[in-house]
C-alpha cells in the first residue's frame, strides 16, 4: 500500500472515531435528576391476611402500613390518633363483613362480643332476617349462594269453580337478597355451589315483607329463582312482585270472578 492511502486511510478512520463519539454524546439522554419530595404519613392500621364475615380476629390479624395523610380517611385506625390502645380492642372481635390483605380496617367492619351475632350484624339497618324451606329443586338445583339476589314465588292449591284444585304460583318478592344458604353466611374462595344438603335459605326483608314471608311459608311452597348481577340495581318499584308499596296492606286475588282479600298486614 502506498504511503498517501496509507494516511488517506488512517485519517478517514480517525474521521469516522470522532464521529461516532460526537453521535453518541449528542444522542445519550440526560443523567436522571433524582428531587426528594418529603410527604405527610401516617401508621394506619390494616389487615395482615383475608379476613372471612365471622372470624374471630386477634392482633396477629392486623398490621400497621404507611399511607399518605391525605389518603387516609376519617373512619381509618391511625396509630398516632391513639390506634395502639384501639388495637388491642378489636381483638376477640368478630368480622362482619369481609375484609382483604391491606384493606384499611374500621370499628363498622367489626362487632364486638355481646353486640349481637354474625348475622345481626350484617343485616342493614330496618330489615330483618326470615328463612324459608328449599330444596335442590326449588334453589335452582342448590346453585344460589349468599348475597345471589332472587324472586320468591309461592305455589299454592286453590279450588276452582267446577271444585278441582290446581296449583296457582304468585311472585311475592323480587331482587331480594339472600343472607344464608343454611349456616353459610358467605362464599367460600373458589366455591361455585352451596351446600346441596341445606335445607333453608335465609332472606333479607322488610317487617312488612317478612310478615307475609310467614304466612306464605305455611300456605304452601317456597320456590326462589335466581336472578341475574345485572338486576342488582333495579329499582324495586320497577320490579313488581309484592315486595314494593302499595297503597293499603292487604293481598287481593281473584276468586270465581271477583276479588277477595287473602290477607292484610300492617
Amino acid at each position: 500500500m502506498k504511503r498517501a492511502q496509507l494516511i488517506g486511510f488512517s485519517v478517514a478512520l480517525v474521521a469516522a472515531v470522532l464521529a461516532y463519539y460526537v453521535a453518541s454524546v449528542l444522542v445519550r439522554p440526560p443523567a436522571p435528576i433524582t428531587v426528594e419530595k418529603k410527604v405527610d404519613s401516617s401508621e394506619v392500621l390494616v389487615a395482615a391476611t383475608d379476613i372471612p364475615v365471622g372470624d374471630i380476629v386477634n392482633e396477629g390479624n392486623f398490621r400497621w402500613m404507611t399511607w399518605p395523610t391525605e389518603a387516609v380517611s376519617r373512619n381509618s385506625i391511625t396509630k398516632k390518633n391513639g390506634g395502639v390502645a384501639m388495637l388491642h380492642q378489636l381483638a376477640g372481635s368478630v368480622a362482619r363483613a369481609p375484609l382483604l390483605a391491606g384493606e384499611p380496617v374500621t370499628e363498622q367492619k367489626l362487632i364486638k362480643p355481646g353486640q349481637g351475632g354474625v348475622l345481626a350484624a350484617i343485616l342493614p339497618r330496618g330489615m330483618r332476617a326470615i328463612s324459608t324451606k328449599i330444596r335442590a329443586e326449588t334453589a335452582a338445583g342448590s346453585l344460589i349462594l349468599p348475597n345471589d339476589h332472587v324472586d320468591v314465588i309461592l305455589i299454592r292449591r286453590v279450588r276452582d269453580r267446577s271444585g278441582q284444585d290446581q296449583n296457582v304460583a304468585d311472585t311475592l318478592f323480587r331482587n331480594v337478597r339472600v343472607l344464608a344458604i343454611g349456616q353459610q353466611i358467605q362464599t367460600k374462595e373458589g366455591k361455585k355451589t352451596a351446600d346441596s344438603s341445606a335445607s333453608t335459605a335465609t332472606l333479607e326483608l322488610t317487617p312488612r315483607q317478612t310478615e307475609m314471608m310467614a304466612l306464605a311459608n305455611v300456605m304452601g311452597d317456597i320456590t326462589l329463582s335466581l336472578r341475574s348481577v345485572a338486576d342488582l340495581n333495579t329499582d324495586p318499584e320497577r320490579a313488581g312482585g309484592l315486595n314494593f308499596k302499595r297503597k293499603d296492606n292487604s293481598v287481593r286475588v281473584v276468586r270465581y270472578g271477583a276479588k277477595s282479600r287473602v290477607y292484610g298486614v300492617n
